[in-house]
């Protein structure tokens, strides 16, 4: 088969995949976006055979592997399209050519060359991203706090409650880090920065493409590989279509070895301690004859894979020479099973589990921008609409493994508890959850910009945003008696069922003054308006003959309330007709009536609401408020910017799932920073130095009954530098940033959940008199005032050394990365952090080098050279469990990349 004849076959099944596929897509934005970092490829010339042709020599020498990388980003950070050294915001991008360079295709790939960024993982897709080290850990729960840092795919935000996006990275423009309050231009959920994903646009008069294909094999685990491709096809001179679809299989690395377990069976007495009675007093249990049980059936190697496939596809139609219109899909599914950590006592890279993790987590993003203008002006339109469901299955055997010892002085759970089949015989007292979430979220932006040629220019708009999940936690316990369940629901021991809407509204808006051609004076302001509202029910269930006296005692003969003997959690707290708690009702003698009209489907009744005459409405946390933005640029020469900012940005505040809790208010950044961005010829060294201060800051953590609880602090302050450095002369090229954090509290943190502004200054040391009259009425202190803020290392580095060199009819290249990154504390309470301990620091080393010629190219990597336990997230399964998990980074990894363009 001749080339030609290949080309347009590959051309022909790439077309009908995409067009086949519009399930399989993402795509674009403005047309600020739209210019390509990689070039603009024309149609050949008469008589030539090349398909990738320009009007640029040195665009062409990029495309065809003949200079390191992009001598120019251009980037639309401040909704803009600016030179990346004109922006005066610290800003780090990774362009087309530098992402392929760096096999980047995931979230964990790029993440490692923003120093800046840190972040905390259970498994792909369920990730929690910091920035300067606005971090305290524990987020991330679906009714816990909105993330700190914003995530946008083009012009639409994909920031989600409970796990970031993790975008398959293929055929991107570039990727944007934005440091620092966001909360002009971006605003909630930017409140410490911002992460852009631009992908490439359709291009008009184009046809071209391109197949790429890896294998990897990962050690202490098994075979990769992945299989991508793109092209780009011209409908008319007005309109483009461009896709691409992607397969890629991460092989797991994670063991599943052989454990058993022996949980508590008959008491155990010894002699009488108590003068008043003559009985023997329970002090433990006989685990020999109690429920024995191992997990021989699931014992595997390489439990943690993950297969993710999908695509984007997006179309360019101008209208006219002043206006655009981009629809654009994209769809990404992933399948895992298997867990992402190992258990610290067992050895590298293994763990116990004792059933089935399989889950799937699939977006679908459907986008439309229109662009174009009225007079000078700019028009720019964005909007959005994003499904994301996702479900799964967990292991719960720590939690039972906790308990049984905790309570093994009274004989263990199944002596103190009531974990009977319906019989009342013994039944296997372990939990594992199923469930999901089903995230929906709609966004719109309408803005319009001034010339940006005029020495006063405007830019400004309104947005409207709306996020809901649909959220399911089962806690089942097989052959669970029905009565012990929850109510209607035989088997589940707590449910969580509730639905949540975000809602967020702002009109925002900067206006920009050119004092001289050297001096520029910015200033900027978002008024924004939060209405967050959660309406369901959490807890355990409650059989309907358990009563309770005045005095909140069981009546004799009563039965057990449920299989923990819960009085208060649950059922017990639905809401009657007289709007107080069952449990209240029952012990003041009132109506017992539960209000059962609204509640959602698969729920006993609503305990998570707020009773307003008769009837139930949405628990709700709203406010409203003002960020801002205020920058000044000196210029003196051309490749040299000084700039001062100081910014503020928000996070909107939400109720606590757990009935009874108060909600948590809004927190604030506020950021004072001073930067530069320099160009010397083939040099350019840009860096930022800040201080921050983080006001009444929200933090998480593990509540009774294992449920998250979030509440605010006091404030913490963050100082730090961050830098960037590149090279590039000849076949060389060299990228450094690094970043110094010193993220401290500034106050005692409390651990008084109720108390939405506890007061814990006073701190008591031995031999003191008591402050209070009762001692066990202090706020306890969870952090002391200087607690360093987790997650975020003190500092972290990254750089690149790549090296081409033309080698026959081709061109070769050798390239190096190391990263870099120190120790951090894996919580903000000290209680916490004495069990899950410190993020140990770490150095990891890849390597590539390879070919290319023509429109092929190969190349033969390895990653994490020298095979280091990079520790992502450190954490534990349960609130009293102790047996730490450790996330790591994916081991030593070689790899064979092959594509082709055309």
């Amino acid at each position: 088969m001749t080339d030609r004849t290949s080309r347009l076959v590959v051309i022909g099944l790439l077309a009908s995949t995409a067009m086949g596929s519009a399930a399989f897509a993402q795509v674009s934005t403005s047309p600020a976006d739209a210019t390509p970092e990689s070039p603009t490829t024309q149609s050949p010339a008469p008589g030539t055979n090349a398909t990738n042709v320009t009007s640029n020599p040195a665009v062409q020498q990029a495309q065809d592997g003949l200079v390191p990388d992009e001598t120019e980003i251009i980037i639309t950070a401040t909704k803009r399209e600016e030179n990346l050294q004109d922006v005066p915001i610290s800003v780090q991008a990774i362009g087309t050519r530098r992402l392929d360079q760096l096999n980047i295709s995931n979230f964990e790939d790029y993440t490692k060359q923003l120093p800046s960024v840190s972040f905390q993982t259970a498994a792909p897709g369920f990730t929690t991203v910091y920035m300067r080290g606005v971090a305290t850990g524990g987020d991330g729960n679906h009714t816990g706090s909105l993330p700190s840092v914003g995530f946008y795919l083009d012009e639409q935000p994909v920031t989600t409650i409970g796990g970031t996006l993790d975008v398959h990275i293929y055929d991107i423009a570039r990727i944007e880090s934005l440091a620092g309050p966001q909360g002009t231009l971006y605003g909630a959920s930017s409140q410490a920065g911002t992460i852009r994903i631009i992908t490439n646009k359709p291009e008009i008069g184009v046809t071209a493409g391109r197949v790429d294909a890896e294998l990897n094999s990962v050690a202490h685990g098994g075979v990769g590989g992945s299989l991508e491709g793109m092209i780009n096809l011209p409908i008319s001179d007005r309109m483009a279509f461009r896709a691409n679809v992607f397969y890629q299989r991460d092989a797991g690395y994670i063991d599943n070895v052989f454990g058993e377990r022996a949980y508590c069976g008959s008491k155990v007495f010894g002699p009488d301690g108590d003068d008043d009675d003559l009985l023997p007093d329970l002090i433990g249990c006989d685990r020999t004859d109690g429920i024995q049980v191992d997990n021989a059936a699931f014992v595997d190697d390489d439990i943690n894979v993950n297969k993710t496939y999908g695509g984007r596809a997006a179309l360019k139609i101008d209208l006219d020479d002043n206006w655009t219109v981009t629809p654009q899909i994209m769809h990404q599914n992933s399948k895992t099973r298997g867990v992402w950590f190992f258990d610290d006592r067992l050895g590298d890279l293994e763990t116990q589990r004792f059933r089935e993790e399989p889950a799937k987590d699939k977006f679908t993003q459907a986008a439309l921008t229109v662009e174009g203008k009225v007079g000078n002006f700019d028009i720019t339109y964005a909007g959005a609409y994003m499904h994301r469901p996702n479900s799964g299955v967990s292991d719960y055997t720590d939690y039972a493994d906790a308990y049984d010892a905790y309570y093994e002085s009274v004989g263990g759970i199944a002596n103190y508890q009531y974990f009977v089949d319906d019989a009342g015989g013994p039944i296997d007292i372990r939990q594992y959850i199923t469930g999901g979430n089903n995230f929906k979220k709609l966004s719109q932006e309408l803005r319009v910009a001034s010339p940006q040629e005029n020495a006063l220019r405007f830019i400004g708009g309104l947005f409207y945003q709306r996020q809901s999940n649909d959220i399911l936690q089962e806690y089942r316990v097989d052959d669970l008696a029905a009565d012990l369940s929850v109510n209607g629901r035989p088997g589940i021991l707590w449910l969580t069922k509730q639905k949540r809407i975000d809602r967020d509204y702002a009109i925002f808006g900067e206006l920009s003054f050119d004092v001289t051609p050297q001096i520029t004076l910015t200033g900027g302001g978002r008024y924004y308006k939060f209405d967050n509202t959660v309406f369901g029910f959490a807890g355990f269930g409650r059989d309907p003959l358990f009563i309770q006296d005045a005095d909140g005692d069981p009546l004799p003969g009563s039965p057990p309330p449920n299989a923990v003997g819960s009085t208060r959690t649950g059922v017990a707290q639905c809401f009657t007709v007289d709007g107080d708690s069952l449990r209240e009702s029952q012990i003041g003698g009132t109506d017992t009536t539960l209000i059962l009209d609204g509640k959602l489907d698969g729920t006993p009744c609503i305990n998570v609401a707020t009773f307003e005459n008769g009837e139930l409405k949405p628990k709700a946390s709203k406010d409203t408020g003002w960020t801002y933005r205020f920058n000044g640029t000196w210029k003196p020469r051309d490749g040299l910017m000084f700039y001062a900012t100081r910014s503020k940005g928000y996070r909107p505040g939400g109720i606590n799932r757990q009935p009874g809790l108060a909600p948590y208010n809004a927190d604030f950044l506020i950021n004072n920073e001073l930067g530069w961005k320099t160009t010397f010829g083939p040099f350019r060294w840009n860096g930022a130095i800040y201080h921050q201060v983080w006001e009444k800051f929200q933090f998480s953590f593990l509540g009774e009954n294992s449920l998250t609880v979030v509440q605010n602090g006091r404030d913490a302050r963050i100082n730090g530098i961050e830098t960037d450095i590149n090279y590039t002369a000849g076949g060389l090229t060299l990228n450094a940033a690094a970043a110094f954090t010193d993220a401290k509290t500034k106050d005692n943190i409390c651990g008084v959940a109720a108390d939405p502004e506890p007061d814990c200054d006073l701190i008591l040391v031995e031999d003191d008199p008591l402050t209070v009259e009762d001692e066990e009425e202090r706020d306890e202190i969870v952090a002391p005032k200087g607690t360093r803020l987790p997650i975020t290392p003190k500092f972290k580095f990254s750089a690149t050394a790549r090296y081409a060199w033309n080698m026959g009819a081709g061109r070769a290249h050798a390239q190096a990365g190391l990263s870099y990154q120190g120790s951090a504390r894996s919580a903000l309470r000290t209680d916490d952090q004495a069990i899950t301990g410190t993020l140990r620091s770490y150095a990891l080393v890849d390597l590539f080098t390879g070919y290319t010629w023509g429109n092929y190219n190969v190349e033969l990597f390895g990653t994490n050279i020298f095979d280091k336990r990079n520790e992502l997230s450190r954490g534990v399964g349960c609130s009293i469990c102790t047996n730490v998990r450790i996330y790591p980074g994916r081991p030593r990894t070689f790899g064979l990349r092959a594509g082709m363009k055309f």
